[in-house]
C-alpha cells in the first residue's frame, strides 16, 4: 500500500507536532509527505498535479491542526478544487473507489475538552464526520482518525511516543476489501 500524506499547515516552521509527524511520515517506506503550503506558496492550487498524486497511491492521509472544528484554509481550498464533479464523486467520478482516506489531526487542547460535558461540547470524531460523509461520497474507505490531544502540553518523550506511533500507522497495509463506497442512486450530492 502506497500513502500520500497531505500535510497542510500554515506554519510548520513553528509547529513541534506536526512538524514531527511528517518527519515521522517522511522517514516511513511507501508514504509520501506533501506539503500542501510549500507546494502552494500562492495559495493557487495546481488541480491536474493534486489529482494525480491521489491517483498514484491507494491511501490519502490529510494531516493538519484542527483549526476552528475543521481544516487550515488551504486544505478547505483544496478538498472543494480537487475532489471536483467528474472526478472524486458523480457519474463518472470513480477516480478515487477503492482508496482509503484518513484523517491524522492534532488539538492544542486535552482530550477531556472534546466530550458533551467539555469546553468544545462533543467528541473530535463526531467533529471530523464530515471526512468520513467526504469518503463515502467519493468512494472511499474511511479509516478510523489519527488524534494527538493536548499539543501545547506534550513533553518531549511524549511527543517521540506519538511520533512512532503515526508511524506505525502509516506501516499499517489494510487488507479488507474496501468496496466502492460509492453513494447509492438517488443520494445527495454537493452542489455546484
Amino acid at each position: 500500500m502506497t500513502t500520500l500524506v497531505v500535510l497542510a499547515h500554515p506554519d510548520l516552521g513553528a509547529s513541534r507536532t506536526n512538524a514531527a509527524l511528517a518527519e515521522a511520515a517522511r522517514t516511513t517506506p511507501d508514504v509520501h509527505v506533501h506539503d500542501l503550503y510549500a507546494a502552494c506558496p500562492d495559495l493557487r492550487i495546481n488541480v491536474a498535479r493534486e489529482q494525480q498524486l491521489l491517483l498514484a497511491h491507494d491511501r490519502v492521509v490529510l494531516q493538519f491542526p484542527f483549526y476552528w472544528y475543521s481544516v487550515p484554509p488551504l486544505l478547505k481550498a483544496w478538498l472543494d478544487d480537487v475532489l471536483e464533479y467528474g472526478f472524486a464523486y458523480g457519474s463518472q467520478g470513480t477516480s478515487l473507489h477503492g482508496k482509503v482516506l484518513q484523517i491524522a489531526t492534532t488539538t492544542g487542547g486535552p482530550a477531556a475538552a472534546y466530550r458533551p460535558d467539555g469546553y468544545n461540547r462533543f467528541p473530535i470524531r463526531d467533529l471530523l464526520l464530515p471526512f468520513d460523509a467526504t469518503a463515502h461520497l467519493t468512494g472511499m474507505r474511511y479509516a478510523d482518525p489519527f488524534i494527538v490531544h493536548g499539543t501545547r502540553v506534550l513533553t518531549d518523550e511524549q511527543l517521540a511516543d506519538e511520533a512512532d506511533r503515526y508511524r506505525r500507522l502509516l506501516l499499517e497495509k489494510t487488507d479488507e476489501p474496501a468496496g466502492d463506497g460509492a453513494p447509492e442512486e438517488g443520494e445527495a450530492v454537493p452542489a455546484g
